[in-house]
């Protein structure tokens, strides 16, 4: 998080300083790193918007001092390949994880490329520059930036992410899909961000643009005057005489006279008839963005645009809490733990950036409160006390499903209560957005499931009564803690070490068996090792590799310190670690819980995809989790890799990935990864086992390397994964929604692994009206079943607020097919804050007012990739280092 909030500078025309691009000549842009097999060389969506960021990011970095540290110089990034881990790394401190800030981009650079697969916008022209579009494809541009402002406001930073994604894609189209590069254009279109400028010499429909190209290639194709165009594509709308197609082998409307097209996506003369545009086309795509992450910034200020992209080390903190009459203790507990992360980090890289707090009992619970103002949620917290209820079960699973809804992805989230679960029947809805969301939830419930006394309660309840949290963790990564009123305190310590950026280390096995050590690896990247143990627990005891153990009693140890409060140990190990194999022996009653947590800046992220090669945008078609029978690849993504244990020590790599079920640990398989890129990028990915994509079911992943020195890295994900039975995809409309409207959403249903029988519910938080004109569904294999449903927005729904759709898809009756959830947000914005969205605030700013455009100055630096071209994912070139002052009047 940045320390200070300095508004954004406008000067006159001033100095840009440009690191030339030396990349071969391509054509439009495809949309991310999967592309590259298609069209060698190519930029692509996703290599200009985190080119983009990176630079804004910088820009922001050099005129924000860092409080404590020494100012950033330019002269120390020039001439290098541009990475987030050297940002946070010169600007927080060495060691500073730039995980979260990567996953950030991540949302933003799938959402680009989803523009290119998803139903309700892939054959869209206005969303795509295409068909002449030009006034059009302008508007939806700026209305998504719009879109992606009032998110932002909002803390809604999922949905601004998807708004930016989709603004980026239009933006970065403009200059593959039209004639902008061809008129000879060195720089971004002027009025492009401007809506209240005038596209001007816009050729008309009775213009023809393009002449007739038998060849692939089609560098003289078009007609050479000063009017602006954009290629058709396809059959929707026709392509009027004369005009120009997009082109490649898909484009149906390039076989029609005049044949060819004038896309520049790609470096392939198969996918874009004007290939050898492709560098000059990306290179003013990329200033183009940069144009548009900068203006955001300034609309924004620094520290609302630091939120939005997670330009920060820190974590969230989000509690859910009981608030009936017993839980005096519990309540106590979170406000000293919130106190004292607020107070110890208030200012630091490590202050929270955002703030949760969802209260329940029975029959109620919420409101929620979300907040980026640490003062407000203490506030907010402080006035929350046990009053009322004392009856047992609670709504514990509906607040922390709304909690889930406003906590930011890559978060952990915290659950205070002493009762079970009244809403049992959303377990596994909530698991689902648990791994959507990828949020770690951990429970500390002062109520031990064998107990028959304590608060009152409406019948006899199951000693079994608890394992909806137990699902909800596991599925999360988290875990379930049961401990006592007068422990709770100490307990509750562990709130503060979850937000301290740690990483879970895998056991083998991954649960207690008795009589068999738990196994671990220490690499030379961790420190600060803690160990957990809770449970019904005999004796335990902790090996290092050289034989040297320590036991269960309090107090300082060979190995390190112990701390016990109650039925629940902490052992924070001595750092220097001794790298090598660590053993834990427990001997306890029923299934203790043990975690191992350590401090790293190595760690991964991953998503899957599904290939998507036969169509006119080659690429990876995003996905949350896998689909039984469709073919998926894994892409990891592995954060610090410049890490050392001891200066001079080579890089660590990594080499493959272990595939475990869940919770069982048995191994799935192993499937070596394939660097893509630099090595120093960290991209690598992997195609899935048939095997494992045959049947639905939980898995988890670890990530196999070794550091510098050669020793075992070992690291695994934070949440398991799920082989979902079907594909299930709902899309809605592109803006916001309006109280008093009806807003049609489209759904699809697919199997790809044998016939299936289903139901499919529907729901919406809050509860507004939603139909659906499909209920069930019998598909054989390969089969889909397409639905729309209607969601009414009542006059009465408070703007700024967030509405979850979920389509749920499971088996009828005794099916054991498990259900799929998908889940949709929306953003209802009062029709008057519509209007207010075009009331100038700043005379410069160009997305509120038709003043005359300014530009701030900024450096442009880029993450120099081997190979080079434009398409969707990180660039493949090399920089040629070589320097332009440009001034901005070129512009």
């Amino acid at each position: 998080m940045l320390p200070t909030e300095v508004p954004q500078s406008h000067p006159g025309p001033s100095a840009l300083l440009l690191l030339q691009l030396l990349l071969p000549p391509t054509s439009a842009f495809f949309p991310n790193i999967w592309s590259l097999l298609a069209a060698p060389g190519s930029i692509t969506h996703q290599d200009l918007t985190e080119e983009a960021a990176l630079n804004v990011t910088l820009q922001l970095f050099l005129e924000q001092p860092p409080p404590g540290r020494p100012p950033l110089r330019l002269e120390d990034f020039l001439g290098r390949t541009l990475l987030a881990d050297d940002l946070f790394a010169a600007y927080f401190g060495p060691g500073s994880p730039s995980r979260r800030f990567r996953a950030a981009l991540g949302e933003v650079s799938r959402a680009n490329a989803a523009q290119d697969f998803l139903p309700t916008s892939k054959n869209d022209p206005n969303l795509h520059f295409d068909a002449e579009r030009l006034g059009q494809g302008r508007a939806r541009l700026v209305g998504a930036l719009r879109e992606t402002l009032v998110a932002a406001r909002a803390l809604d930073y999922t949905l601004a992410r998807q708004r930016l994604g989709a603004a980026l894609h239009a933006l970065q189209d403009f200059y593959s899909h039209s004639n902008w590069v061809e008129l000879g254009e060195q720089q971004p279109h002027p009025h492009l961000l401007w809506p209240r400028q005038e596209l001007r010499n816009l050729a008309q429909v009775s213009d023809p643009t393009c002449s007739d190209c038998e060849e692939l290639s089609c560098p003289g194709n078009w007609l050479g005057f000063t009017l602006l165009t954009s290629g058709y594509f396809g059959t929707h709308p026709r392509k009027p005489p004369g005009k120009c197609s997009h082109g490649g082998h898909f484009d149906r409307s390039s076989s029609q006279p005049p044949r060819g097209g004038i896309n520049k996506d790609s470096t392939s003369p198969g996918f874009s008839p004007h290939h050898m545009l492709h560098l000059q086309a990306a290179k003013l795509a990329l200033l183009a963005s940069i144009q548009a992450f900068s203006l955001l910034r300034s609309r924004l200020g620094d520290r609302d645009f630091s939120r939005l992209l997670d330009i920060t080390p820190a974590s969230s903190l989000s509690f859910v809490l009981d608030t009936t009459g017993s839980m005096g203790e519990e309540i106590n507990a979170a406000k000293i733990q919130a106190r004292h992360i607020v107070e110890q980090r208030r200012g630091s890289p490590m202050e929270p950036v955002h703030y949760v707090l969802v209260p329940f009992h029975d029959p109620g619970f919420g409101p929620v409160f979300t907040t980026s103002d640490p003062e407000s949620f203490w506030q907010q917290l402080n006035e929350i006390h046990a009053l009322g209820g004392g009856d047992e079960p609670e709504m514990c699973l509906s607040a922390l499903q709304l909690a889930l809804l406003h906590t930011p992805p890559l978060s952990d989230i915290f659950v205070f209560t002493d009762a079970s679960p009244k809403d049992a029947f959303l377990t596994n809805q909530v698991e689902s957005l648990t791994q959507e969301r990828r949020c770690r939830v951990t429970f500390l419930v002062t109520e031990d499931p064998s107990r028959v006394q304590g608060r009152a309660r409406r019948e006899a309840l199951s000693p079994l009564r608890f394992e909806p949290y137990k699902a909800v963790a596991l599925a999360s990564g988290g875990e379930v803690i049961f401990t006592k009123d007068r422990h709770i305190q100490d307990v509750a310590t562990i709130v503060g070490e979850s937000m301290a950026a740690l990483v879970t280390l895998p056991l083998d096995p991954p649960v207690v068996v008795p009589g068999q050590p738990l196994v671990f690896s220490v690499d030379g990247l961790l420190q600060r090792i803690t160990v957990r143990i809770h449970g019904d627990i005999s004796s335990f005891w902790i090996k290092n590799p050289a034989g040297v153990s320590q036991g269960q009693e309090e107090g300082m140890g060979p190995l390190g310190h112990t701390r016990r409060f109650g039925q629940f140990w902490m052992v924070t190990m001595d750092d220097p670690l001794q790298t090598g194999t660590w053993e834990i022996q427990v001997t306890a009653e029923g299934t203790p819980g043990v975690r191992v947590q350590a401090q790293t800046s190595l760690d991964f992220l991953f998503h899957f995809g599904i290939p998507m090669e036969d169509g006119p945008h080659p690429g990876l078609y995003p996905l949350t989790q896998p689909v039984a029978g469709l073919q998926t690849q894994l892409l990891v993504e592995v954060t610090g890799l410049g890490s050392r244990a001891n200066p001079g020590d080579p890089q660590p790599h990594v080499s493959h990935v272990i595939l475990r079920g869940v919770p069982e640990g048995a191994e799935l398989g192993q499937v070596p990864l394939e660097p893509v890129g630099p090595p120093e990028r960290g991209l690598l990915t992997a195609s899935l086992p048939a095997t494992l994509l045959s049947t639905p079911r939980p898995f988890s992943l670890e990530l196999i390397g070794q550091d510098g020195v050669g020793r075992l890295l070992h690291r695994a994900a934070p949440q398991p994964s799920t082989v979902v039975p079907v594909l299930l995809e709902l899309s809605g409309p592109s803006g916001f929604l309006a109280p008093g409207s009806k807003v049609p959403l489209s759904l699809r249903v697919a199997s790809f692994s044998g016939p299936q029988d289903l139901d499919l519910r529907t729901s919406v938080n809050p509860s507004f009206s939603l139909t659906s004109n499909l209920s069930r569904a019998h598909l054989e294999m390969n089969e889909s079943a397409w639905g729309r449903l209607w969601l009414e927005v009542p006059d009465s729904a408070a703007p700024d607020s967030v509405v979850m759709v979920t389509v749920t898809a499971a088996g009828r009756e005794a099916s054991p097919v498990p259900p799929t959830h998908a889940f949709l947000r929306l953003l209802v914005l009062a029709p008057a804050r519509q209007d207010q969205l075009a009331a100038p605030t700043h005379s410069h700013d160009p997305i509120f007012t038709t003043a005359t455009p300014a530009f701030c100055p900024f450096t442009l630096v880029t993450q120099g990739r081997a190979g080079a071209g434009l398409s969707g994912s990180p660039w493949w070139g090399t920089i040629g280092g070589v320097l332009l002052l440009l001034g901005l009047d070129s512009w």
